[in-house]
């Protein structure tokens, strides 16, 4: 048992730490193309801290463990909605544009509904994952041509300006830095360890899961999903402390959306699976209630307060205490 905890530790550990060495090479690698630093933020570093959840998703739907993969998915959205954005607001009162809460929250309301009903259909299918890229694709287009005329910032560009807050090294430059040996390397290792990292975690994860004699959906939403939005939780926090509510705020919706349609689209395209019912009957809507939930919250009084925060935060512990079978 105790070894089976260790693997899955160290597989997230691995997974976290690869994750950040290859969007430092993919960064690296971008500025030699001269592709502009906005257009960085928004693909590679935005989309490449989501590496983590990615490989873990795909390994464990190539394993054969459906509840790991969704589990990764939809229990990340939901300790991003209450956890993370409960600790952020705990930290500092977050303050609300009412207008990019509801279109980017929106856009999370609408990606929950629609991965729940490809499980209702065809389950994550390589048609449904193929669709969810492309929807992934046209959203970063949108928030690429928003920053283009200077309008309210997307949550894909806040995501962005959070994750570049907490790391200067991921910020992207107009002139190319480093060695391009150097950055392939890095690109070369980031990739190496987050493999061997989701492939300890999930083994690690399906292990403990037959330990405690629970379903390895149980692990998936509660300690993997934890685990893997742990840089989520860092990038909020430091963007809550340093005033910038509106980025935390953005970095949650946006990590959101990305995790369905970006993480699920891929997930979809290279080893499809089904949506576990267990999922399908509980947790798909309970995520679409706190989604309204949040935004109702945050959009009273044009902020979201320490209350509201210590509420979510509750929340997401009756909500973990249930998904163990303890509540």
């Amino acid at each position: 048992m105790l070894t089976d905890i260790l693997y899955l530790a160290i597989g997230l550990a691995l997974l976290i730490g690869g994750g950040d060495l290859l969007v430092r090479g993919a960064v690296r690698i971008a500025e030699r193309l001269r592709l502009s630093p906005m257009l960085i933020g928004l693909t590679i570093v935005g989309m490449g801290t989501s590496a983590p959840e990615l490989v873990a998703s795909v390994q464990a739907s190539l394993a054969g463990s459906p509840g790991i993969a969704l589990g990764n998915i939809v229990g990340s959205n939901i300790a991003n909605a209450l956890l993370i954005l409960g600790v952020a607001a705990l930290i500092a009162p977050i303050a609300v544009q009412t207008r990019a809460l509801w279109r980017d929250g929106g856009v999370g309301f609408v990606t929950a509904l629609l991965l729940l009903a490809a499980g209702a259909t065809v389950g994550l299918s390589r048609e449904v994952g193929a669709a969810f890229v492309i929807l992934m694709g046209g959203y970063i287009y949108y928030a690429y041509r928003q920053e283009r005329v200077q309008g309210s910032h997307s949550a894909a560009y806040d995501r962005a300006l959070a994750v570049e807050g907490v790391d200067p090294g991921l910020i992207p430059q107009d002139r190319p830095e480093g060695r391009l040996p150097v950055a392939l390397l890095l690109l070369a290792a980031g990739l190496a360890l987050i493999v061997g990292g989701g492939s300890l975690l999930v083994s690690g994860a399906v292990a403990v899961a037959a330990q405690l004699g629970v379903s390895d959906t149980i692990i998936g939403l509660t300690i993997v999903a934890v685990g893997t939005s742990f840089p989520e939780l860092v990038t909020s926090a430091v963007a809550a402390y340093r005033k910038q509510g509106d980025i935390a705020l953005g970095n949650v919706l946006g990590s959101n959306i990305y995790n369905i349609l970006f993480i699920g689209g891929l997930t979809g395209l290279i080893a499809p699976t089904q949506v576990p019912a267990s999922i399908m009957a509980f947790d798909l809507w309970a995520l679409l209630i706190i989604t309204i939930v949040v935004m109702l919250f945050a959009s009273t009084g044009g902020r979201l307060s320490r209350r509201e925060g210590l509420v979510l935060v509750c929340v997401y512990g009756a909500y973990a205490l249930h998904t163990a079978g303890i509540l």
